[in-house]
């Protein structure tokens, strides 16, 4: 995995565009893609291979072992949630900056903006 990531020590942002690019990736295992927005926000629209740990349940939510990219609607409870996880002991979880309103603007106009 190494060289598909950002540096974990460079910051705790990942762009849209490396996430789409690491889209093969997420579909084969390799990166976990996880949605911290709640239930409500999850059936509006997602991006797809992801899965939802809504950032409420992170209290009791296992940390994952390897790579994660976690995304909500505009990037700050991703942050929240990818400092959580690091202090946790996995420093190989990055936010996507901007959430899922930048991709949808950016990357994939068919998900739903709201």
């Amino acid at each position: 995995m190494s060289g598909l990531l950002p540096d974990p020590e460079a910051g705790m942002e990942i762009t849209p565009g490396r996430v789409a690019e690491l889209l093969p990736a997420i579909a084969r295992g390799e990166i976990a893609l996880i949605d911290c927005r709640e239930d409500d926000e999850w059936r509006f629209n997602r991006i797809e291979g992801a899965r939802l740990v809504p950032l409420s349940s992170f209290g009791g939510a296992p940390v994952p072992e390897g790579p994660a990219i976690i995304y909500c609607h505009h990037g700050m409870r991703s942050l929240r949630a990818t400092s959580h996880w690091r202090s946790r002991g996995n420093q190989q979880v990055w936010s996507m900056s901007g959430g899922i309103h930048q991709w949808s603007t950016e990357i994939d106009p068919g998900v739903p903006v709201y």
